[in-house]
Formats: C-alpha cells, structure tokens, sequence
C-alpha cells in the first residue's frame, strides 16, 4: 500500500448527508483494505455518524457545509476528521446528566479510546473546527479487535 492515502467528500449540513458521509468513509475504507462486515467498520461507522450528526445539529445553521477527511498514514495511523466552519466547540456533558441527545461526544471519546486511539478538537484558519479521531490501521484493518484478540 502506498505510504499516505487521502480521500475528502463535503456534503450540505443537512441530516441526509449523514448517512453520505457514513457510506462514503465505508466504502473508501473498504477499498483501503477495510472490509466493511467487520467490528471495526461498524464502530467507524457509528464514530462517523456521530461526527456527521455534530457537525449537522450543532451548528445552529452557521455551516452550510461539513467535510469529512481520511488519511491512511504508512499503514500505521487511520485518521478521519470533519470539519464545519461554526466556531462553537463540542462540550463535554457531566456523566450525571439526563437528556435525549448531546451524548454523540461522550460516545465518540469512548469507542475511540476502546479502539486505542485518539480524539482531537482544533480550530481552523478559516474560524470553524475540526473533530478528527486517529486508530491504529492494524485495528482498523481487523487485525485485533478492541479487546486485543484476533478477528474471524
């Protein structure tokens, strides 16, 4: 495989783009290597609808558009980050609190740290965010699953 690989889509913030943006880290992921049937492929794609769904909802209509980036860095470090031009970043909700929604950070910090990874927040030149998360490509690639044993 090539040393760095790169894919980028941005999509209208509406709540149809993220079922887009879902299919389309899936099926890049795929032709990466990724089969899309495994664990890591479905904790990818709940990772990016939560993303997706963030970038969409709690923008308040100040982002016209959301992009989702994808590198494949030595077939070492997957990252996948999206980016909206809203200069509000995500807060992080006490544990106690009850509601129906704003869970999409504390479920993306999770699965991102059961896979061994990382979640980074940054600001943009242009005055928005990115929200990017980086796996390790063995897991991703469905070499050892979250709990360290091999998949089928």
């Amino acid at each position: 495989m090539a040393d760095h690989l790169e894919a980028s889509v941005t999509l209208p913030s509406d709540p149809a783009s993220v079922s887009a943006a879902r299919s389309y880290v899936v099926c890049t992921l795929a032709e990466w290597g990724l089969p899309s049937d495994t664990d890591t492929a479905d904790t990818v794609r709940l990772i990016v609808s939560e993303l997706a769904t963030n970038a969409v909802q709690h923008t308040f209509g100040q982002s016209p558009t959301f992009t989702v980036d994808i590198a494949l860095d030595r077939d070492e470090h997957l990252r996948i980050g999206v980016t909206d031009s809203h200069p509000r970043f995500p807060k992080r909700l006490p544990a106690a609190v009850q509601q129906d929604n704003g869970r999409g950070m504390v479920i993306i910090r999770w699965l991102t740290a059961e896979c061994g990874g990382r979640l980074h927040i940054r600001p943009t030149r242009e005055g928005g965010k990115t929200v990017s998360i980086e796996l390790p490509w063995t897991l991703a690639a469905g070499v050892v699953g979250a709990a360290g044993r091999e998949n089928p």
